[in-house]
């Protein structure tokens, strides 16, 4: 059992909650989603409540409906059952920018920074929604944009600088090692301020120093951020030492929801992954 397995607690739901997240407004709460795909059910009475500073991991076999999940909950898929409450807001028919405004932001399995751009301006992208400074500024280019532009900067490099990307901000995304853009990606996200950040298979492609170090950034990010982290990751060591609490799905359902421990030891678990042994 990993340290921070040990602060879970049992809460009269079906969900497990950090002790210190208690009686907080869950940051994301799943009721019964489902989403069809013609006569396909790709995703069926998923449930899941997170809390505001835990750190939940979502695991299953290929071809389980995990990124499915983090589609609908970032509205690029509309559920077509069941809702998703953010901070307490019923994401129902919102966009993906509206969704990403009420506080989730995410990465992707395959990277999607901007290429051409440097690091820097990858990261200002993410900083978008929070910037202020009216049309007619910018387009004169007169004092109240110089001021956003600096105050943009400076919270762009802070954030570079926390994942150890200072010297890399200049420098074309598209032209830096892969681990260096996976760690740019989740810098992008964290620039639009989330109260939850998303994702998927972030250690996909490094190697094991690289997922190691990723591990105890996972950690300070929440520490440092105050916020959830929900992440969908095949490395188990990874997902078992991070994680607090794990929700496995197969077949696009809830097969097994439990603390690291649990998880490892769970029979449905265990079959889902290695399949059912024959009988002699």
């Amino acid at each position: 059992m990993n340290e921070y397995s040990k602060k879970i607690v049992k809460v009269p739901t079906i969900n497990l909650l950090r002790e210190q997240d208690m009686n907080k407004l869950p940051v994301l709460d799943v009721r019964n989603l489902g989403i069809d795909f013609g006569g396909l059910t790709a995703v069926d009475n998923f449930n899941i409540t997170i809390g505001p500073t835990e750190i939940s991991g979502l695991i299953g076999p290929n071809g389980a409906g995990k990124t499915t999940i983090f589609n609908l909950l970032t509205s690029v898929y509309q559920p077509t059952r069941g809702s998703i409450l953010i901070n307490g807001v019923d994401t129902k028919g919102m966009t993906t920018a509206k969704v990403n405004k009420l506080g989730i932001a995410r990465t992707f399995q395959n990277i999607r920074l901007f290429g051409d751009m440097t690091a820097i301006d990858n990261v200002k992208v993410g900083m978008h929604n929070q910037i202020k400074c009216p049309f007619v500024s910018s387009l004169l280019h007169i004092p109240p944009y110089y001021k956003a532009e600096k105050a943009a900067n400076e919270k762009a490099m802070e954030l570079l600088d926390f994942m150890g990307l200072t010297e890399v901000a200049d420098q074309k995304a598209g032209s830096l090692p892969y681990g260096v853009q996976r760690r740019l990606e989740i810098v992008r996200a964290l620039a639009t301020n989330p109260s939850i950040l998303l994702l998927d298979e972030p250690a996909a492609g490094m190697n094991p120093s690289e997922t190691t170090e990723l591990m105890h950034q996972i950690r300070r990010i929440r520490d440092t951020f105050h916020i959830a982290i929900f992440l969908i990751e095949h490395d188990m060591n990874l997902v078992m030492n991070v994680c607090e609490a794990i929700a496995v799905v197969n077949y696009g359902r809830i097969i097994a929801k439990g603390t690291p421990e649990e998880i490892r030891q769970n029979p449905a678990v265990i079959e889902a992954y290695l399949g059912r042994k024959e009988d002699a």
